[in-house]
């Protein structure tokens, strides 16, 4: 029933886009609110597509994506439909910013999977190990598979927004904030999807905290650059805000939830 209910939501948002678009005559991913709203569409399928037969997987897809629609429902993100500046007046916009904001559904959902499997660590004992460990793999697995998509559609997009940059800036790479965060986003989930090759880096604990925190790379890139940096993609930033206090507590939260999870890891070793 929840799969069912689940499915009808990823409908009716998928119309919800689908008539943004028809009524802007654009692709409805162009300014903050859009991006957002795109980005709990793309979430959703991420999960569809790899989490259909897991439960935990489905769970953490669903909590994801509703907190990403909260927050884009939040006052400081304008949901008017405006016209577009004239570099934006391209078809690369449907084609660019589609593939990198919807990267960051498939890599934050790997990062809500790895906070999912560290707080299965802590509850672990000797009794239910076996149990939660299991658990633990088959939900890393689908996390892996999910960033695997993730760094494909940020790679392919990253290029093909330097073929943009060469259209309409007559360069393809010219460092500016946006584009150096995006490759730093790269680098950090491929070296992410290769710590299985090296020792000491290949376990399950250490593959979880890295894709937990390796979302920051993607907070940086979509949040600290359109909001603190100036550059030529400061055509969908707002005026600088103060970072809230939530940020910070959330964390110290997932650093301690990170070391308990190790406590208990290092404590009750899958055997």
């Amino acid at each position: 029933m929840a799969t069912i209910v689940l499915a009808l939501g990823f409908l009716m948002h998928t119309i919800g886009l689908g008539l943004r678009w028809y009524v802007s005559e654009r692709a409805p991913w162009s300014n903050g609110y859009e991006s957002m709203i795109y980005i709990g569409w793309t979430t959703v399928l991420a999960g569809l597509i790899f989490s259909r037969k897991s439960t935990g997987g489905l769970t953490a897809t669903t909590a994801l994506a509703a907190t990403i629609l909260m927050v884009a429902g939040l006052s400081w993100l304008d949901p008017e439909i405006t016209p577009l500046v004239p570099v934006l007046k391209s078809y690369w916009l449907t084609i660019h910013v589609s593939l990198e904001a919807g990267s960051y559904g498939f890599l934050m959902l790997g990062a809500i999977i790895g906070v999912l499997n560290l707080i299965f660590m802590i509850t672990l004992t000797e009794g239910n190990k076996g149990k939660v460990y299991r658990m633990i793999r088959e939900m890393s697995y689908i996390s892996e598979m999910t960033l695997i998509g993730g760094l494909f559609m940020i790679s392919i997009g990253t290029y093909l927004g330097g073929v943009w940059a060469n259209e309409s800036w007559g360069r393809y790479w010219g460092w500016d904030p946006k584009e150096t965060w995006a490759l730093v986003t790269i680098l950090v989930y491929a070296f992410i999807l290769h710590m299985r090759f090296i020792p000491g880096l290949r376990g399950i604990y250490a593959y979880n905290v890295a894709s937990l925190f390796g979302w920051a790379s993607v907070v940086m890139t979509y949040f600290g650059v359109n909001y603190y940096l100036s550059g030529l993609h400061s055509y969908a930033a707002g005026d600088p805000v103060p970072i809230p206090d939530f940020v910070y507590y959330t964390v110290v939260a997932l650093v301690v939830i990170s070391l308990l999870a190790y406590w208990r890891h290092k404590r009750v070793p899958q055997g």
